[in-house]
């Protein structure tokens, strides 16, 4: 019998339509990386062909949850999409969701999905337990993540709360970058662009059902231990800062969103106006006050960030967004292209989903033009008669259309953001947002310094994964009780190392990082519920972030297999690289500094400072000498 972890996979073949499980990897391969993005980046490392693209049929998409999933843990609901990174070339993407989707996998028996071919014509995957079908989904191609949802579940029958669906909306069916996988309205996984890789394959969507439960080894010792880590989820570490899950606590950004402003980290006019981004969280805030929120919890999630929000007034008055918890959604959709009112906010953050666009990434597409056009480099002309100008959300969102249906000005701006800057010329790369060509976590994060490193030296793209202590939350466990000085170098890179090796082993564990975030002892108490979860009763916290560094250094493998080199680490738009003109970090620029700070990122991770490689040592420390045959890279790390 398996603990913690389902003992199979499940294996889906979409060229011949065949489906098969098999059992996990070995104790040795799952003690080395636990589950979720380690596990997947271990399945995506041994299974991709050499020189494989993200749209190739052969190359794996993995979908994976964790030991903790559906399980009594904190918000145990984490799922990871895995496969080739869509808008950078040399990485691996890993996009995090939430909800129900995971809990029900493992409730149906399975760890993980691994997905390759491609269908002849659009397809959907149901998983009832035990019996698995691919269904014909040409009825909901076209259609949009919510309606997609709906008629599945009314297809399927039965209680629609027993099934979740994780599908793609017309961004994924349409190739386009930041295409996401959405799943039960509120949520879903955008970093990597996965839904564009499920496009490629015809595959509509994966629905779930299952009705039995996770075995754990101990159960006594592990209610124990998750006990008293769900005590701290909201209690502020003695002498510290508020943890995330107290910040974001029932839908707490529609209360607490005008603190980014304050900070002058709202991504407000396309980084241009850090004044502007104070109005436009405050009247979020203002908006939300009058409005009805209702908070919609993941599984066993006492935190419950993600929210639904009806406008009871104005023009939109009946309208009802489906949000998850954070701001990054609405500032990418609206604040970056500045639309002022926080119902055609809520308006374009839903329609994003809908559409299943993570607004990083497309976003930023239409930030870039709306500055353009603002500046007089674009005019009615060049964008087929629409009007660009600041906060017109309706252009905005018949601009996504067309990007959707390859036609008009939209037309111009499919082939990912570097790609679609070039196209309006006139010097309009300066005006993109986005570090290796991919749109990172939507503020501004230019007056948060270890924020930003993160985000540069992200191994999977630019995302969460190395937040920092600048800004929101310590890290309570590393001795980060307060927020560090923001702007300037010293200690960044160490502050950034530590938070990344925590973060990316909580991403093994299919436990949400809210319920992780800032949260006193949750680096002993984590492993500790793994440890009794499974049943390895020695599993250390040491070995626990040992997880983590070894991950994050596959991550660099891979990305070195497919031809990364340092300079790489440093393409990042020029906006992120200016001093903000207003606010808290008016004046300051990382430009200066940054490459310093990589440097000593790298030889705190035991990584080569000339070129951004694990030394040889490092890798034998990590046990991953394995994987350099794998992944052909015996020659380049030398002994």
């Amino acid at each position: 019998m398996a603990y913690g972890h389902a003992d199979r996979i499940l294996r889906v073949d979409l060229s011949t339509r065949r489906t098969w499980t098999e059992q996990l990897p070995p104790p040795e391969v799952l003690r080395k990386y636990v589950g979720g993005t380690g596990l997947a980046l271990y399945y995506l490392a041994r299974e991709t062909p050499p020189g494989a693209q993200p749209t190739d049929p052969e190359t794996p998409l993995i979908f994976m949850t964790g030991p903790l999933a559906g399980t009594r843990a904190p918000s145990s609901s984490n799922y990871v999409v895995v496969s080739l990174h869509y808008d950078v070339p040399y990485a691996a993407g890993a996009g995090h969701s939430h909800g129900f989707w995971a809990a029900f996998l493992k409730f149906a028996g399975y760890e993980g999905v691994i997905v390759t071919g491609a269908a002849s014509q659009p397809v959907y995957l149901w998983i009832d337990d035990d019996a698995v079908e691919l269904r014909d989904a040409a009825h909901v191609w076209g259609e949009g993540t919510r309606e997609t949802e709906r008629r599945i579940k009314a297809e399927l029958g039965g209680d629609p709360d027993k099934i979740s669906v994780a599908c793609i909306g017309p961004g994924g069916e349409s190739l386009l970058h930041g295409a996401s996988v959405k799943n039960d309205r509120n949520h879903g996984a955008g970093k990597g662009s996965p839904g564009a890789i499920m496009g490629a394959k015809k595959l509509k969507a994966i629905a779930v059902r299952g009705t039995r439960a996770v075995d754990i080894a101990h159960s006594s010792a592990f209610l124990d231990a998750t006990s008293q880590w769900e005590a701290n989820l909201f209690t502020t570490p003695e002498g510290g800062v508020p943890t995330i899950g107290a910040l974001l606590h029932n839908a707490g950004i529609t209360r607490h969103y005008n603190v980014v402003g304050e900070l002058g980290m709202l991504a407000g006019k396309n980084l241009t106006s850090p004044e502007w981004g104070k109005l436009y969280s405050r009247n979020y805030v203002e908006g939300c006050s009058r409005w009805k929120v209702d908070p919609r919890p993941s599984y066993n999630c006492s935190i419950a960030c993600a929210y639904n929000v009806t406008v009871t007034d104005g023009p939109l008055a009946g309208f009802t967004a489906s949000l998850c918890g954070g701001g990054e959604n609405t500032e990418g959709a609206a604040a970056l292209i500045g639309v002022e009112d926080p119902g055609a906010a809520l308006a374009m953050t839903d329609f994003y989903d809908d559409m299943g666009l993570e607004s990083s990434t497309a976003g930023a597409v239409l930030g870039m033009a709306y500055e353009a056009f603002n500046r007089g480099i674009l005019n009615r002309e060049h964008t087929d008669g629409l009007d660009l100008s600041w906060g017109n959300h309706e252009s905005a969102m018949e601009l996504v259309r067309q990007m959707i249906a390859h036609r008009g000005f939209g037309a111009t701006l499919i082939g990912g953001l570097k790609a679609a800057a070039a196209a309006v010329g006139g010097g309009a790369d300066r005006f993109l947002i986005h570090v290796k060509g991919a749109g990172l976590n939507l503020h501004d994060w230019r007056p948060a310094w270890s924020v930003l490193l993160g985000q540069v030296i992200a191994g999977t793209g630019p995302s969460w994964q190395a937040p920092g202590v600048d800004t929101w939350s310590g890290a309570p466990d590393f001795g980060y009780l307060t927020f560090a000085p923001p702007h300037i170098p010293e200690g960044k890179p160490e502050a950034v190392r530590v938070t990344q090796i925590q973060k990316i082993w909580e991403d093994c564990l299919g436990v949400c990082w809210f319920a992780c975030w800032g949260v006193r002892d949750v680096t002993h108490l984590a492993p500790k519920a793994v440890a009794e979860a499974v049943g390895w009763g020695d599993f250390s916290r040491d070995e626990a972030l040992a997880v983590g560094e070894r991950v994050i250094a596959l991550m660099r493998l891979i990305a070195l297999s497919r031809g990364f080199t340092k300079e790489n680490e440093f393409d990042l738009s020029p906006r992120l690289l200016e001093a903000p003109s207003e606010g808290p970090a008016a004046g300051k620029s990382i430009a200066p500094f940054l490459r310093g700070m990589v440097e000593r990122y790298y030889a705190l991770m035991g990584w080569e400072a000339e070129t951004g490689r694990p030394t040889r040592a490092t890798i034998e420390r990590l046990g991953l000498q394995d994987m350099l045959e794998q992944l052909r890279l015996g020659s380049a790390i030398p002994a």
